[in-house]
Order: structure tokens, then sequence, then C-alpha cells
């Protein structure tokens, strides 16, 4: 939000009114109406309102664990396993797993690895997926976006949508040879394989 609309926002949440913020817009630039006021002086108000108590609202996902678990939870959805793969739907999971409300309260490892476990747990169960590290034979099979990909590869072949064996081809032709593939590089075939996974398990 900007300036202007986070400054009313916060008149709100600090129950000031119509004097008392034109007060505080005095005393912090010597102005009393935010028209007159340059972009500098209106975060000028807008500090001092934070340094009042005001807490402008967060967006997203936030929280230590929080791109983990937003990670995990769209692999699952790409492998077929979950049907909503928005936040809220996640943050639902999280809740049942550790009756924390939010990734942003979630702060405690321990806490974490409930729900990112039973994530895992889960797409194992349901996917196949394996996340042993002692069977990686080749390096690029020691990440985690390299055991997703090869159960979505699975599930397709079982559904009959591919060639068994051209996975190491598919990854080649939508990314880069598969002794080249590093974590960052997975999450593109992942989600062109998603796309064919809930196309096939439909």
């Amino acid at each position: 939000m900007n300036a202007l609309a986070a400054i009313h926002v916060a008149n709100k949440q600090l129950g000031l009114d119509e004097d008392t913020a034109r007060d505080l817009y005095q005393r912090v630039t010597g102005k009393r109406s935010l028209r007159q006021m340059n972009d500098r002086e209106l975060q000028l108000v807008v500090a001092a309102q934070r340094h009042a108590g005001f807490k402008p609202a967060e967006k997203g996902l936030q929280g230590p664990f929080a791109k983990k678990l937003q990670a995990l939870w769209i692999a699952a959805w790409n492998l077929g396993i979950i049907r909503d793969r928005h936040d809220a739907a996640m943050l639902s999971f999280v809740k049942r797993q550790t009756g924390i409300e939010h990734t942003r309260f979630l702060l405690d490892a321990e806490d974490a690895a409930k729900a990112v476990d039973a994530l895992k747990a889960w797409m194992t169960r349901e996917a196949g997926v394996d996340w042993r590290q002692d069977v990686a034979t080749a390096e690029w099979l020691r990440t985690s976006g390299a055991k997703i990909a090869l159960a979505q590869w699975h599930r397709l072949s079982v559904a009959k949508a591919v060639d068994p064996k051209g996975f190491r081809k598919f990854v080649w032709d939508h990314a880069k040879p598969l002794d080249q593939m590093l974590e960052h590089d997975w999450p593109a075939v992942m989600n062109t394989l998603g796309d064919m996974v809930r196309k096939a398990i439909a």
C-alpha cells in the first residue's frame, strides 16, 4: 500500500480522530494537511505512526519455514495428491499438524518438522517419493526436485502417459542434461510434469 493509504489505515488502527492525527502530522512535518506533503514527508508520518504502534497488515507467507512448506505443498499439488494449491489450504494443513494458525507464528524447528514430515510422508505414501539419500547413486538424484520429478514420471508411466525410459530426454528437452541439474533447475520441470500428472489422473 502507498504511504497515503497506510496513513489512513494507521489512523484507524491507532484510534486517532482527525484533530489528533493532524497534530501528529504537524509535529512530524510542520504541516497539518496530507495534501501539502511530499512523498518524503508522508513517509515520515508513517514512520511516526509505526513508532506509535501501527502494524501494517502483512501479505503472503512469512516465517523461517514458510518457503520450505510452500515448496513442498506445491510439489504435492504437482504430484496430484492435493487439489488446492493455494496458501490458505496449506495453512489449514499446517494448523492441523501443529495447532499453529500461520507460518509467521511457526518459529520452532520441532513444530515445523511436524508439518514438513507429515507432508513428506504423505508424498511418499500417495506418490512414491523416495526421500532417502543413501540410495542416490548419482549426484543429481540427491536434490528434492529430482526425487519429486522422478515420482511424477513414475505416476505418468503407470498411467501410460509417458515412456518409462524417457525421463532423461524429457529433462534435457525442458531444462538441461541430468548431470547438470541443480535444485533451482527442477521447479520448471516439476511444473510441466505437474500439468501432465493432473491431466493424466483427472
